[in-house]
């Protein structure tokens, strides 16, 4: 029988006053319904009863999956291609900013099938890029020529030897969210930075979309942040978040899902219109982005 996780306290915090918020549909591999608890102390939210890591593997076999299946099917996966392009260099930019560096020492963890690191090979950084599953560990090796290494050899890497190290929504993916955690800043140079991509379920769409708010995507998700849960978390680690960045077109794109989920079709109309309004609110509040970007020091001070 498969395992899951079921959690009688905060798998951030440590606290025990969890409690139950709503229940979310896998739409993309099992139809499976999932309860989504939030602790009252930091507000972090979480899939309870989750696929723990022997069990969970199953629930990323899908075509539709882009980050592990780099499909161009259907209009909403095409335009996420497209704007991909953007971002990518976008990403770049970002990395390079607020490291001071054109070039430098970068591990991206949960690589996908590979395109940012990629990227960052093309302009001439020296990535280590690492990635759980087989199969996008192989379209990373055959498209875009990036040997990936497998999740376990993050814990082989060499003490203080990146200067920066990127998680593009991948953190609410990790099972043992604080070992990861301590394992990076490990990992970090003193002045490197840590940069943790995430949707936020405090911003507009997702209280718009509610239980099909896209972004939950349960059970692959194990967590969902918000900007109090992530800082609270880092500070735990020993670490401080420094800056929060938009990310402006995931808005539209878990919008769009959000709608078909919701209405089995995409409804473009009212999905444009939902991330523009979730934009707008976060043009003087970075943080209620439908997706935040965390830079992070390892250090506290």
């Amino acid at each position: 029988m498969n395992s899951i996780i079921h959690y009688t306290h905060c798998p951030a915090c440590g606290s025990s006053g969890i409690h139950f918020v709503l229940a979310a549909k896998d739409y993309t591999v099992s139809d499976k319904v999932f309860p989504i608890w939030q602790c009252a102390d930091c507000s972090l939210r979480f899939t309870q009863d989750a696929p723990a890591t022997d069990a969970i593997g199953q629930y990323y076999k899908s075509e539709d999956y882009i980050s592990h299946t780099n499909t161009s099917a259907g209009v909403i996966n095409r335009l996420y291609q497209a704007v991909r392009k953007k971002t990518l260099k976008q990403k770049r930019k970002l990395v390079c900013k607020i490291t001071g560096k054109k070039t430098g020492r970068l591990l991206d963890v949960g690589s996908g099938t590979g395109s940012f690191v990629k990227e960052m090979k093309t302009f001439g950084w020296h990535v280590v890029g690492v990635e759980p599953d087989d199969d996008a560990r192989k379209i990373a090796s055959e498209h875009f020529n990036c040997k990936l290494k497998k999740i376990d050899e993050l814990f082989t890497l060499s003490p203080h030897s990146f200067d920066a190290i990127t998680l593009w929504q991948v953190l609410e993916h990790v099972h043992d969210l604080h070992v990861y955690l301590v394992q990076l800043k490990t990992l970090l140079r003193e002045d490197g930075r840590l940069i943790i991509a995430v949707p936020n379920y405090t911003s507009f769409d997702a209280s718009a979309y509610g239980q099909y708010w896209a972004a939950y995507d349960v059970p692959r998700h194990l967590y969902h942040f918000s900007p109090l849960s992530m800082k609270l978390l880092i500070e735990k680690m020993g670490m401080r978040v420094v800056e929060a960045k938009p990310m402006w077109f995931d808005s539209f794109y878990v919008s769009l899902l959000s709608s078909r989920y919701q209405n089995k079709k995409p409804n473009w109309i009212g999905a444009m219109w939902i991330a523009a309004r979730s934009n707008l609110k976060a043009v003087n509040n970075k943080e209620k982005c439908s997706s935040v970007i965390y830079i992070i020091s390892p250090n506290e001070s």
